[in-house]
């Protein structure tokens, strides 16, 4: 697990398609081209360019977790199991000022599975390799960049303060490999079936 402050990385959110994400200020989700009156960029599209469309504001804290979803076997007369490794889990967790209703909307309006500009994906079809969002997390002393791929919403809590502020904080969860590179254009090639 590693635990980054909001002031030491950059966060982006993009799809898993050449289209943005967007929520609009009643509460729907929509995936669209553009952005227009009344909407607010939830994901940019998965492009290099279209990276900085999804750039995450206000961000305070980023809890990235990696690991590993096993399976116990049991052996007839051994008290002993193996564990074996089914698949990995990547978990990431972004949380920042709320200034805005669209992580609402996201979240209750059929938006955690990401979506194209034909229609939002639903939680209970098929896989392809557009469904989910792709996570990154670029630190901002260095060139290093950490991508998520096909990370679907997986909670959304809002926390109020005393002072009046207030936090809210979307976890995502992948079960694709995460990718690690020097530069944007590492991270964002589209993923392979075989991956999925």
């Amino acid at each position: 697990m590693a635990y980054f402050l909001g002031r030491d990385v950059n966060v982006y959110i993009t799809t898993e398609s050449v289209d943005t994400l967007v929520a609009t200020s009643d509460s729907a989700g929509t995936a669209n081209t553009t952005g227009g009156a009344g909407t607010t960029n939830f994901a940019g599209f998965l492009t290099t360019a279209g990276i900085t469309s999804g750039s995450v504001s206000d961000v305070t804290g980023v809890d990235l977790s990696i690991g590993a979803v096993d399976e116990d076997i049991t052996y007839f007369g051994f008290r002993n199991i193996t564990k074996a490794e089914i698949k990995k889990e990547t978990t990431v967790s972004l949380t920042r000022k709320k200034s805005g209703n669209s992580w609402d909307a996201i979240y209750n309006a059929g938006g955690r599975w990401g979506g194209n500009s034909d229609s939002l994906f639903g939680g209970d079809q098929e896989p392809t390799v557009e469904t989910g969002y792709r996570l990154y997390v670029q630190l901002k002393d260095g060139t290093e960049w950490i991508a998520v791929p096909n990370a679907c919403v997986a909670s959304h809590t809002v926390s109020f303060n005393a002072d009046g502020a207030s936090e809210e904080t979307m976890e995502f969860m992948s079960y694709v490999t995460p990718l690690v590179g020097t530069s944007s254009a590492s991270v964002t090639g589209t993923t392979s079936t075989a991956n999925l």
